[in-house]
């Protein structure tokens, strides 16, 4: 296909298909008898996924950048588009959302300039929150040898310590029936959702790392893989029926825990149940006391781990679940390992 087709096919022109060859973006081969450009379906796939990245403002280097994979096939191109879409319609629902409270305010008060601005800022500060995330732990690295390198025992603070019985647990936890949607948040390779494949329920599994969802891919077929992560998740409102989180709540900070639940609550259905499986403690003296004791132990490696990540403070994640009208059951798998599954 030439590019004037392709543009015609894109609903774009010519000039900007050539804009996005100069910087690198595509690159099309040329006829050796004439040096047209020759687009296949693939080119035209990875053109759409540019112009619908860019729709929605992404800059050119973030694309090139999360394009770069020469061997992305259909099903990596629609989800990386899946992923932005879901992103900007939650931003969109969020300024909805504020311009009504704008509106509200207005009506109640005519000196209403300062409740203004405050809904402004939470607004923007909301939007750096989801885009802003980083990944200091290099999941995509650790992605292929994530299973082998779990630790089991061996180590003087070992996080994975009832690993295995804690995945269980959730899975008997979760009641599923079949053709329900149980979604699992920051789904890794797979471990935990390979436990509900045989109770019929369709499985989707979100992550922020491409590579994490390709070994999941690869592992289990049958689970719906799908790029996102727990401030926008890609599935539309009430659309699932339980959601599922093991060993990843604690990759983002506490102020945006409570956020995560938030968007867990909008895709769950009205009678759907939440089970988290993760490192926390029960409440900020539980985490000062074992602080404390593992400095007397000399157990850096300990003190290092946890204030190198974001450990919950489990009672809070049980005040938010109880205000707003769960049933909330907790288990302790050991002193840093915790299990709550909250039903609406």
């Amino acid at each position: 296909m030439h590019i004037k087709q392709a543009a015609k096919q894109l609903n774009t022109t010519s000039r900007t298909i050539r804009f996005y060859e100069e910087k690198g973006l595509i690159k099309p081969q040329k006829d050796a008898d004439n040096d047209y450009r020759m687009f296949t379906d693939n080119d035209l796939l990875r053109l759409s996924t540019i112009l619908a990245l860019r729709e929605i403002g992404m800059r050119i280097d973030t694309i090139k950048a999360i394009l770069d994979d020469q061997d992305m096939n259909m099903t990596d191109y629609l989800n990386v588009q899946r992923s932005a879409l879901f992103e900007k319609w939650i931003e969109m629902k969020d300024m909805i959302q504020t311009i009504d409270q704008m509106i509200e305010r207005t009506t109640e008060n005519t000196d209403a300039t300062e409740a203004i601005i405050a809904l402004s800022r939470h607004l923007k500060n909301m939007k750096s929150v989801r885009n802003n995330w980083e990944d200091k732990w290099h999941f995509d690295h650790q992605a292929r040898g994530y299973d082998q390198n779990i630790k089991m025992a061996g180590y003087r603070f070992n996080v994975h310590q009832d690993y295995d019985k804690a995945l269980s647990k959730a899975a008997e936890t979760i009641h599923l029936q079949p053709t329900d949607i149980c979604v699992d948040v920051g789904v890794g390779t797979g471990n935990l959702d390979a436990k509900f494949l045989d109770k019929a329920a369709r499985v989707i599994g979100v992550d922020q790392s491409e590579e994490m969802l390709k070994v999941c891919t690869e592992k289990y077929p049958a689970i719906d893989t799908r790029k996102g992560h727990f401030l926008a998740l890609p599935l539309l409102n009430h659309e699932a029926d339980a959601i599922v989180s093991s060993y990843a709540l604690h990759h983002i900070p506490d102020d945006e825990k409570l956020l995560a639940l938030d968007e867990m609550s909008r895709v769950l259905k009205s009678h759907g149940q939440i089970c988290i499986v993760d490192l926390m403690f029960k409440n900020m003296q539980h985490r000062t006391d074992m602080v404390r004791r593992f400095e007397d132990d000399g157990n850096s490696e300990a003190v290092y781990a946890i204030e190198d990540e974001f450990y919950a403070d489990r009672s809070k994640l049980i005040e938010w679940f109880t205000a707003r009208g769960y049933q909330v059951e907790t288990y302790q798998f050991n002193d840093i390992l915790s299990m709550i599954y909250a039903k609406r």
